[in-house]
């Protein structure tokens, strides 16, 4: 394995962020296509993340939470309840059966305006309602070229996980997504993609704890697809995949699951 968590304690992580793609029927099916693609699969977890309108029934199709695949959603907000017209609540989320929640991702960060402080709020409402964060990071091309990426990155970690516990921590998620890599076509190496994944784990293990660090899965998020699926996880801090194009077609999202799983266990 990458780390010093027993063998049974830390599995591989797919999740498929589908962004404002799909009907209701077309979600449906791309759901129900991603399970019996991967029902074969052991030893990983496969979660997909459809638009707010399907959550529910794609949540209710795959069999809720006894399912092999679970639901994320794709935000949330960190009140509650009140008067926040077309925002949604973390508990409304877990009440329609999602498991996960995506958080920080960059498009939300760059088109919506999201900042540090929200990203952290948000991932406290999150974990308060019993849902599991993927918390996303990331830096945009001019940050990368003016030799700032661990510096941004290492900034929005510990902005993220502002006041977090270690337990709560336990049950959150780290995807590093390089802006400048996401529906681009273009890819960070395998090479780039690990030193920014070890400088997350070497900042948790400083500010946390060795084992703590170690039990992080820290996913990969950009340009993903079946044919780097598995040089990327060939990587010791690479512990899955965000995926997006290539999670709307459930034949490439089931191949870099499978693909992804194969490589981690040899590892």
């Amino acid at each position: 394995m990458s780390n010093d968590v027993p063998a049974g304690e830390k599995r591989p992580v797919f999740a498929g962020n589908w962004k404002l793609f799909g009907t209701l029927a077309e979600s449906v099916a791309l759901a129900t296509d991603v399970q019996a693609g991967v029902a074969g699969v052991d030893g990983a977890d496969v979660i997909v993340a459809p638009s707010f309108v399907a959550l529910a029934t794609v949540a209710s199709r795959l069999g809720g939470s006894t399912s092999h695949v679970a639901v994320a959603a794709q935000d949330c907000y960190w009140e509650a309840k009140g008067a926040f017209t077309g925002e949604i609540a973390p508990a409304q989320l877990v009440d329609v059966g999602c498991r996960y929640v995506i958080i920080g991702h960059s498009e939300r960060r760059q088109l919506m305006g999201e900042t540090d402080a929200d990203v952290n709020r948000k991932t406290h409402a999150a974990l308060g309602a019993g849902l599991k964060p993927i918390i996303c990071i990331g830096e945009t091309l001019a940050e990368r070229d003016g030799g700032t990426t661990l510096a941004v990155v290492e900034r929005q970690l510990d902005a993220a996980l502002r006041d977090i516990s270690d337990a709560d921590l336990g049950r959150s998620l780290v995807a590093y997504e390089p802006v400048w890599a996401i529906g681009t076509g273009r890819t960070a190496t395998p090479a780039q993609a690990q030193e920014v994944h070890h400088s997350i784990r070497t900042r948790v293990a400083a500010t946390r704890s060795a084992a703590v660090a170690a039990a992080l899965p820290i996913l990969y998020g950009g340009s993903v697809k079946p044919d780097n699926i598995r040089a990327l996880m060939a990587e010791v801090d690479v512990d899955g995949a965000l995926v997006g194009g290539a999670s709307l077609s459930a034949d490439s999202f089931v191949r870099i699951v499978k693909e992804g799983t194969e490589v981690w266990l040899r590892s």
